[in-house]
């Protein structure tokens, strides 16, 4: 194992800051895509559904 313990994993050489830091980061913007992809194909299947129900009026 490259630590010895879980502390110093954690501290990484004394660039835990940095390493742990980018990891948030990088959790955050994937989450953030995520839900904007939810939305989208939430609020694109909205507008087909009224499409389709306007379409059957005429």
């Amino acid at each position: 194992m490259a630590f010895n313990s879980i502390s110093e994993f954690i501290q990484m050489g004394n660039h835990g800051a940095y390493v742990w830091s980018t990891y948030a980061l990088c959790l955050i913007v994937l989450s953030g895509l995520v839900v904007q992809t939810l939305l989208h194909g939430r609020k694109q299947r909205r507008q087909l559904k009224s499409r389709i129900q306007r379409e059957q009026k005429s």
